[in-house]
């Protein structure tokens, strides 16, 4: 297999990877090394993937940079963590699906150079209606590094069992506002948690009171069943989540989202 690069660099404040806990400050240059990713459905094929950044149906609107292929990579300690997670959420009827895992650094690279360009609005009525693209840095929505590149970290939601059938988006279908009541949203199969996956609006702040009882709830028991299971949250993502005992805490990979890039 091919070995990784660690990445160093400074620290932007952002989402779409920062967590609630200050990011762990870069490591110096060290030699190349292996993360050690396995493909999640090896370990837990009861998981659902839907992985928005290899396909057009995301806050781009194209596949996103090192997403050749739509597959859920972690390290082994994060896959495994998760496995526990689903046999907790099984037992109370529901499944965890997952929309983003590790995630290369050229891909946080591809979100930020996007977000310099002018124009290549196409998806901002869906994944972010109330704020100029030009803000979304100073915002703190986009930023790096991102703890996904460390390979223990998932953005993820909550399906019922047995699970309803996912909608497929289609290009140039009518999009819709991500902060709009469940039923006048993107049809996800996800359980109602007030806003859509990658919608950058206070909103999506996981203890958000603007949002529903039933969406409260369900994030609530989202929380719960993955700190149990030893992950960390995000307070501005209501679906971000980190592994508390990550074995990567300051090592920042580029391998490409590939079957390839796992040992």
């Amino acid at each position: 297999m091919s070995l990784t690069v660690t990445v160093t660099m400074a620290v932007i404040a952002g989402g779409c990877g920062r967590d609630d806990e200050p990011e762990p400050a870069p490591a110096p240059p060290a030699p190349s090394v292996s993360p050690g990713l396995v493909v999640l459905s090896d370990v837990d094929h009861r998981i659902l993937t839907d992985i928005r950044y290899a396909t057009t149906y995301n806050f781009v609107g194209r596949r996103v940079d090192g997403y050749p292929e739509p597959l859920c990579l972690l390290t082994v300690r994060a896959a495994e963590a998760l496995r526990s997670v689903q046999d907790a959420a099984l037992a109370v009827g529901r499944s965890l699906k997952v929309y983003d895992c590790y995630r290369p650094q050229r891909a946080t690279d591809d979100f930020l150079n996007w977000a310099r360009e002018p124009g290549q609005d196409t998806m901002k009525a869906e994944f972010y209606p109330r704020v100029a693209k030009a803000e979304l840095v100073d915002r703190g929505y986009l930023g790096v590094p991102s703890a996904h590149s460390r390979g223990s970290t998932v953005d993820v939601t909550l399906v019922d069992v047995p699970p309803p059938e996912q909608h497929r988006f289609e290009p140039g279908q009518p999009l819709l506002d991500c902060t709009a009541p469940r039923t006048q949203r993107f049809a996800d199969n996800s359980v109602d948690m007030g806003t859509g996956f990658d919608c950058f609006d206070p909103l999506s702040h996981t203890d958000s009171d603007r949002v529903g009882r039933t969406a409260r709830e369900n994030r609530r028991q989202l929380r719960q069943l993955m700190t149990d299971g030893g992950f960390v949250g995000y307070d501005r993502e209501w679906w971000h989540f980190r592994l508390r005992d990550e074995p990567w805490p300051d090592t920042y990979f580029d391998l490409p989202v590939t079957r390839s890039s796992t040992d």
